[in-house]
């Protein structure tokens, strides 16, 4: 699969407002507007063999993070896959239409989600995790 931005499946209002609606989105489009956070924090802990961290990114100079996703040496997994960061990057500023810069996130999820206005598993219409968890499992890591 070839990096997409997440901006092109931002949710509607009525996704914004509704967790139902939200959650009833493809795989794809959930792990890429709403739950980024999710998946890039399953990603990691599937693979505790290996020095997986999260990143973000955002526009350059600026706070507000636009897309979290796990990140191994050079490759970067959201929900597109498992891709170069440097694409991934590229792709979603050119969506954007902004330059972009990578941010390391080095706190918990549970710290992460408070910085940020992130939902924590238990706040979604349903359980996250074993949609994540799927979800990762279908992707060929680039160590494989």
């Amino acid at each position: 699969m070839t990096a997409t931005a997440s901006g092109a499946f931002r949710r509607t209002p009525i996704e914004r407002s509704d967790q139902r609606v939200s959650w009833e989105r493809t795989d794809q489009a959930f792990f890429a507007s709403g739950a980024c956070h999710i998946l890039a924090w399953t990603c990691r802990d599937l693979y505790p063999d290996r020095p997986i961290g999260i990143a973000a990114a955002r526009f350059v100079g600026e706070r507000p993070l636009l897309h979290t996703y796990a990140l191994w040496n050079d490759w970067a997994f959201d929900q597109s896959g498992w891709n170069p960061e440097r694409q991934l990057l590229a792709v979603n500023a050119e969506f954007e239409g902004h330059p972009l810069e990578r941010t390391l996130i080095t706190s918990s999820l549970a710290e992460f989600c408070d910085r940020h206005t992130h939902r924590m598993p238990h706040q979604y219409w349903a359980d996250p995790l074993p949609r994540a968890r799927a979800y990762v499992s279908r992707h060929v890591p680039p160590w494989d």
